[in-house]
């Protein structure tokens, strides 16, 4: 991989979407030209964030911009995690195996259920009155 070049993946999570390329690089991690750290203030986050680096032992190898969108703060940094486990698997085939051991690639498709009309929300229906 040349200094110019760079390996992508797109990760999501409920609504949160995130394009994360990864380059060659000392371990910096930017979401939004803000250091992680910044945007994700706290550690369970950050944490999530820094999973596929340490499944892969691959920490301080490689340089990652993201750009997130949508959802809330702990869809996102698991949207950049998605985003970061694709991008490694493109990067080396080798990686796969570690990466869907720990569950890093599959997408997680839970996502927010509708209204239904007559409940109050997507399944909590008004008290029932016998008289």
């Amino acid at each position: 991989m040349s200094e110019e070049s760079y390996v992508w993946g797109t990760g999501k999570r409920k609504c949160a979407i995130a394009q994360v390329r990864l380059f060659p690089g000392q371990g910096e991690i930017t979401v939004n030209e803000k250091p992680y750290q910044e945007a994700f203030t706290r550690l369970e986050h950050q944490h999530k964030i820094e999973q596929p680096f340490v499944s892969t032992d691959t920490v301080g190898r490689f340089r990652v911009t993201a750009k997130v969108s949508g959802g809330g703060l702990s869809s996102q940094a698991e949207a950049v995690r998605h985003g970061i486990a694709r991008a490694l698997v493109k990067e080396n085939d080798l990686f796969r195996p570690l990466l869907r051991k720990d569950g890093l690639l599959t997408r997680d498709a839970r996502i927010k259920e509708r209204k239904k009309y007559g409940l109050k929300r997507a399944r909590k229906a008004p008290q029932y009155t016998k008289r």
